[in-house]
């Protein structure tokens, strides 16, 4: 009888070092990624812990989304949702119910079609006698005369605080939050030393599974400041690469190694998790595009799963090869035709990584390659498709930090810095949320003189403005005459606290490509 014991406990052991989980081990470490969940859990919002969120506004159309704590891990949970014009649900336009159960990890979406356009919405979710939150949403308007967006990227929840979701749920007036990726990361815990008030990351581990992935998405949701923006506007969202792993590409990721198994299975339960608990509409593409009626066409590119093929090296020639892509064929003809057709008088266009042109003072990289830099056929191939049409904005997130280009395919030789005779759009290139920025990582003086390096007219002559030392997001307000972007930026992401201000502003003029001053 002993034998049998040593020999069975030698064979657990055998099984968890070589990576083979048991489903004791298994179903202990998600009660224990549930317990710690439930710390950051507000008992008042009980059994819609993670509160509500919109997305994807249409002009008679919009996704409303919550996540239900379940009454046991294999209940089919039913849940009514009820959408109202009043604030206090006194009449009631739209109403269903929706189902969920493990398989969607308890989330639920409805697509609430017939509404009416450019109307705000209530909405809340209700299981017999809990109801949730209550939340506010916008149609997209069939005409306007003003629009306005809060465009974001990259937050990091390990860095600190989201003050810059809690400043964006405060805007007035929003049609939209573009957010244009890295909604989370995928890394693993950081070093006691460096953590904030304990925002450590859940699991601690780099997560890789769909139950990782679906972790780490719920501890986000449980942060009040994104709680909050998600309860005030609609989303508009696309993922980067940390929604899955670092530098992601079709095939793989900079950040995916063998030992974390087969990528396209990583993959899948990325995109999964993503949909679940994003308020997106699920389509066979992830790209998409929006209407605002007569001021605004907005499209949303993908980056990173769609048709990027593996970033090559600096000084590698194949990076000019025809099948070394960004986007890809079927996207690429899909959005010139989206361009093409667009009778709105603002294109803004929702890019992940930079578009233009940039030179960095560093001889060992001159330019990013993960970036269009990188695929230098498709970068020249944009240009020329933005020459084409008038009143383009880029709209770019990734790199932590605020930028201000006029795209242009040659800044050296075709461009006129002082005129913006030569470019053919503009690109808006916003700082993190709160994810690590140069002035964390390195000394103020070494900051800004990497900024002034930067902003040589010598050396990137169409950069206007780079701001490599804050946390914030653009404000960008839309009329018939001119595009006003404005460069928003927060006290401190140390510690939860109010406050913003406007680091920068620029006008864009209607049929032109220059940045103007207020």
């Amino acid at each position: 009888m002993k034998h049998s014991v040593y020999i069975l406990l030698f064979l657990c052991c055998y099984l968890n070092s070589c990576g083979v989980k048991n489903k004791t081990s298994e179903s202990t470490e998600i009660k224990e990624k549930v317990n710690l969940l439930s710390e950051l859990q507000n008992p008042d919002l009980k059994p819609f812990y993670y509160g509500v969120a919109s997305g994807d506004p249409l002009q008679d159309a919009v996704i409303i989304w919550t996540k239900i704590e379940p009454k046991n891990d294999f209940s089919e949970e039913k849940v009514t949702w009820q959408m109202s014009k009043d604030s206090l649900f006194n009449s009631i336009d739209k109403s269903g119910i929706a189902k969920t159960d493990a398989s969607k990890g308890y989330t639920i979406k409805v697509d609430v079609t017939n509404l009416s356009a450019g109307t705000y919405y209530y909405y809340r979710f209700i299981r017999e006698n809990d109801t949730s939150l209550v939340g506010r949403t916008r149609t997209a308007p069939k005409n306007a005369q003003q629009l306005k967006f809060a465009v974001a990227s990259c937050a990091n929840y390990v860095w600190g605080y989201f003050n810059a979701y809690g400043r964006m749920a405060e805007e007035d007036d929003l049609n939209a939050i573009i957010f244009l990726g890295d909604y989370i990361y995928e890394y693993g815990a950081r070093k006691p030393e460096h953590i904030i008030d304990n925002r450590n990351h859940i699991p601690i581990n780099e997560i890789v599974t769909l139950e990782d992935y679906r972790t780490r998405y719920a501890q986000y949701h449980l942060d009040d400041d994104l709680m909050q923006a998600h309860l005030k506007h609609p989303f508009i969202p696309v993922w980067d690469d940390h929604e899955v792993a670092n530098n992601a590409y079709m095939s793989g990721a900079q950040n995916h190694s063998d030992d974390e198994g087969n990528y396209e299975t990583r993959k899948a339960a990325a995109m999964q998790a993503y949909y679940e608990w994003l308020p997106i509409r699920e389509s066979e593409n992830h790209y998409r595009s929006f209407n605002f009626g007569n001021l605004a066409d907005l499209m949303m590119l993908d980056e990173r799963l769609a048709g990027r093929t593996k970033q090559l090296g600096y000084n590698d020639p194949e990076k000019n090869s025809d099948s070394h892509s960004i986007l890809g064929e079927k996207q690429f003809s899909w959005f010139e035709e989206e361009l093409e057709q667009s009778k709105a008088k603002w294109k803004l266009i929702g890019n992940q990584v930079i578009l233009s042109y940039q030179y960095y003072d560093n001889p060992k990289r001159r330019f990013n390659v993960d970036t269009w830099n990188g695929y230098p056929k498709d970068q020249s191939r944009m240009v020329n498709d933005l020459r084409k049409t008038e009143n383009a904005i880029v709209l770019t997130g990734d790199t932590h930090s605020a930028w201000a280009f006029e795209v242009t395919d040659d800044p050296f030789k075709n461009y006129n810095a002082k005129t913006g005779k030569g470019a053919v759009a503009v690109e808006i290139a916003v700082a993190s949320v709160n994810t690590a920025n140069h002035n964390e990582l390195f000394s103020d003086s070494l900051v800004t003189a990497h900024e002034k390096n930067m902003l040589n007219p010598k050396a990137n002559p169409h950069l206007k403005y780079l701001n490599r030392r804050d946390h914030g997001y653009v404000l960008l307000t839309l009329n018939e005459k001119q595009a006003l972007a404005e460069y928003k930026v927060v006290p401190t992401n140390k510690k939860r606290m109010s406050g913003v201000a406007v680091d920068t502003s620029f006008v864009i003029e209607s049929g032109t490509t220059k940045f103007g001053d207020k």
